[in-house]
């Protein structure tokens, strides 16, 4: 790999998941710059320095970006900061893993699906306004704005008043003011898939079930455990792959992540929401563990180099994981006051743990919003004898125990095999 030691890196958003970026940019030799509106952002306190600039606050960042010399910018896998990154990237000539079009295909639902209907890659069967109007919808619905994040502004409707009320949600939560009525696939198994495209060719590096957490819990739209690779991904690969993959050649992307996801339906998938960044997450960590394939440090090198012919380590069959099987697990916790953290370094001592990390401290407020700001932590494993997975989900619950102020479990919606 060319030295790339003494570059300048900016970093848009400072969140958890981004702290592996700042820590292989160091190893790298790379001086790192984390920018965003919090003082406390856990990327910012490792990185070399912070910037307290809105990652949506293109003209400022620019300035910055020219008076500091800033060699290259990522923005990895937060929403907002996807158009805002390609606009800095454009205005200062900087390598970008996509152009202006692309971006807008993959960060409006609306014109997403329009794209995937023109290639043949199949979406979920929607419902104008009129339609509920008139009532030519069969109910359940799904009901969500075309740009947000974190599942907000997102309702499951069985009836024409719920879809009524749902709409003027949707419309309060997404940047533009419109929203998707789609058909409700919640008995169908969600998909997680991201492709990395190195020289304008796409690579499917993750394919993994979702699995939802429970009505009950106010969870039903958030993700509780990822498994990987997908028990569909066979289906996937005679059926599917490789229209999608014709669709994201289409797009001209030269490098760089694409996440989509999608329910499976019979021989097919069905996308529903797409992304031009990596997926949130640290999968990338097991990804490069197992396979030698670094999502990390490979847009990282493009950024600083602009090179788009070669990544770090090889993506082809990486989604299949050697063999072996990931779980991911996203812990979230009832509303209330955390008390009490038990486990957390006796997990990271358990041979199959490649990483994990506790999101909300002690002290934090747990609030009822039925997102992921009910996340408490994120676990994830790698099992080479598919016989141990179900030890191994029992050991994690058993050990990991989050409590409340008088002592009770906040732990909810567990991944049951």
């Amino acid at each position: 790999m060319m030295t790339l030691r003494g570059k300048k890196l900016l970093l848009l958003a400072g969140a958890g998941v981004h702290t592996k970026v700042v820590k292989a940019a160091k190893e790298m030799g790379i001086y790192t710059i984390v920018t965003d509106y919090l003082e406390d952002s856990p990327a910012k306190k490792i990185a070399d320095e912070a910037w307290m600039i809105n990652i949506t606050d293109v003209d400022a960042i620019v300035k910055k970006c020219k008076e500091e010399k800033i060699d290259g910018v990522m923005n990895f896998c937060i929403d907002p900061a996807q158009k805002p990154y390609q606009e800095i990237c454009e205005r200062l000539n900087l390598p970008c893993i996509g152009t202006k079009e692309s971006f807008e295909i993959l960060t409006d639902k609306r014109k997403f699906k329009d794209y995937c209907l023109k290639h043949d890659v199949d979406v979920v069967p929607e419902y104008s306004a009129e339609d509920i109007e008139s009532g030519k919808v069969e109910y359940p619905i799904f009901i969500k704005p075309t740009n947000s994040r974190g599942s907000r502004g997102q309702t499951i409707c069985y009836t024409k008043k719920e879809a009524i009320e749902g709409i003027e949600v949707a419309k309060q939560e997404s940047a533009d003011g419109k929203f998707v009525c789609e058909k409700y696939m919640g008995e169908c198994q969600d998909i997680g898939s991201a492709f990395y495209v190195v020289n304008g060719e796409p690579y499917l590096v993750k394919f993994g079930d979702r699995h939802l957490g429970k009505k009950e819990d106010n969870l039903e739209k958030q993700v509780i455990c990822t498994q990987l690779p997908s028990d569909s991904s066979d289906m996937f690969e005679k059926y599917v792959l490789n229209r999608v993959k014709g669709m994201i050649k289409s797009l001209g992307i030269k490098f760089g992540p694409v996440f989509l996801q999608g329910f499976v339906d019979g021989n097919t998938i069905r996308y529903y929401d797409p992304a031009q960044r990596m997926p949130g997450g640290d999968y990338d960590i097991i990804l490069e563990k197992v396979t030698g394939f670094s999502t990390v440090k490979s847009w990282i090198r493009f950024a600083l180099t602009g090179d788009f012919s070669k990544s770090v380590g090889n993506p082809e069959n990486a989604f299949r994981l050697n063999g072996g099987k990931a779980l991911l697990f996203t812990l979230s916790a009832r509303p209330g006051i955390v008390g009490e953290i038990i486990g957390m370094d006796e997990i990271r001592k358990l041979p199959y743990v490649v990483y994990a990390r506790q999101i909300i401290e002690k002290g934090g407020v747990i609030p009822n919003t039925g997102d992921i700001a009910q996340r408490v932590a994120a676990i994830g494993v790698y099992i080479e004898n598919q016989n141990l997975i179900k030890k191994c989900v029992d050991t994690i619950y058993e050990t990991y125990k989050v409590l409340d102020i008088h002592g009770e479990s906040m732990i909810i919606s567990k991944y049951e095999l």
